[in-house]
């Protein structure tokens, strides 16, 4: 196991109704006059946003609205978010909303406090302070609920990008599982997807002797693998929403990625999916992830053969490790399916004439140098490889 140091201060309120508590969390923590950012949609029709303002209300905190979030969030609404938080003297950000909300919130936060183009921390630099974040989720998913990250969509250039750092962590979150009863069963598997690429993108590791993170990962996959069809055919089931929503946050606040490398290759190949095609980020991680470790399966056949065995149950064959990973993958790929997740390229509305400059920009855009993947180190001609194993 590698040295780490960890630091998770976010403060978790989980369950029914806790939404009506926000303002008290606000004021809790310290802030007086809020940006409420959200998408708008469902979060306005179903009331929660006028219940989130009755309790600001309630404990006397002031607030200003910033609607407008789509999914692969963009560069344009941060800039116009950190405009209005600086006019209007906003000393706190709440987001209501799935990762999507959460990402802007946090890139507005980041960018409030910053002399600068907020887009440089989108190419490297350290984020060393954000106006303190508040979020509501609404979709379990992109687990920026409880993680340092957050992705944005620079629509100049089209490049999605990441940014890190622990002053983005939440102040606090509120997670009522409730709140996803409502979702599509497209965007609830969407989300299953994510929850478990977040898992495989640290379970793919070249460092050993990991024992207690491996098994903390494989038992959340095996949740997901329970949970996730159960809310596909009774969206209403409040506890395998639960499970699944605490899930999501475990898998990406980096409990069970401490000590260890990863790998975040799928998700960089996706992320140009999402940039080129506005597709949802979940689905296009369906079709990558299978991709990617079909791609890397010879680089350690074991920890593949172990992925297969411990979670998808595939029988052991001693003699031919590599046919028990590629059943395990099959696998997979079955359970995307399952839930009704597509599971190639052109059913993402994607074309083959795209790839080269997708794997040119995943590779190269942005400031990057040719290499992506903390597992299998992958050049442009990798991603090209991977992304026609997606066709």
């Amino acid at each position: 196991m590698d040295n780490f140091t960890f630091y998770s201060p976010t403060y978790f309120v989980f369950g029914k109704d806790k939404e009506g508590d926000a303002g008290k969390y606000v004021k809790r923590f310290g802030g007086s006059k809020v940006l409420l950012h959200y998408g708008g949609g469902s979060v306005v029709r179903s009331g929660l946003l006028d219940r989130v303002k009755n309790s600001l209300d309630a404990s006397k905190i002031e607030y200003i609205e910033l609607g407008g979030v789509k999914p692969n969030p963009v560069s344009s609404l941060v800039y116009k978010g950190i405009e209005l938080c600086r006019s209007e003297d906003v000393d706190f950000v709440l987001a209501i909303g799935g990762g999507s909300t959460i990402d802007s919130a946090k890139a507005i936060a980041a960018g409030t406090v910053y002399d600068g183009d907020f887009w440089d921390y989108y190419m490297g630099k350290p984020i060393k302070e954000a106006l303190p974040i508040g979020t509501i989720l609404t979709i379990a998913a992109a687990g920026s609920e409880g993680s340092p990250d957050s992705v944005i969509t620079n629509e100049e250039g089209m490049f999605k990008r990441g940014a890190s750092g622990n002053a983005l962590r939440p102040k606090f979150s509120i997670l009522n599982p409730a709140l996803t009863m409502t979702l599509p069963p497209y965007q609830s598997a969407a989300g299953i997807s994510d929850i478990i690429t977040h898992l495989c993108e640290r379970y793919f590791t070249n460092t050993k002797d990991v024992e207690v993170t491996d098994r903390m990962i494989e038992a959340l996959l095996l949740a997901m693998i329970k949970e996730g069809p159960k809310v596909i055919r009774n969206p209403e089931d409040y506890e395998a929403r639960a499970n699944i929503m605490w899930a999501g946050m475990v898998a990406h606040n980096n409990t069970v990625g401490v000590g260890r490398t990863q790998d975040w290759a799928s998700h960089d190949i996706e992320h140009e999916l999402s940039a080129q095609y506005d597709v949802t980020h979940g689905a296009g991680l369906a079709v990558v992830l299978p991709a990617v470790m079909t791609y890397n399966l010879k680089h350690d056949v074991n920890r593949m053969a172990r992925f297969a065995v411990n979670v998808f149950g595939v029988q052991m064959d001693f003699n031919h490790p590599e046919e028990t990973a590629l059943e395990g993958i099959k696998q997979l790929r079955y359970f995307f399916k399952e839930i009704g997740m597509p599971s190639s390229l052109g059913e993402l509305g994607g074309k083959v004439e795209d790839i080269d400059e997708m794997a040119q920009r995943a590779c190269y855009g942005n400031g990057r140098e040719g290499q992506i993947g903390g597992y299998v180190s992958l050049s442009k001609k990798d991603v090209v490889n991977i992304y026609n194993l997606t066709v």
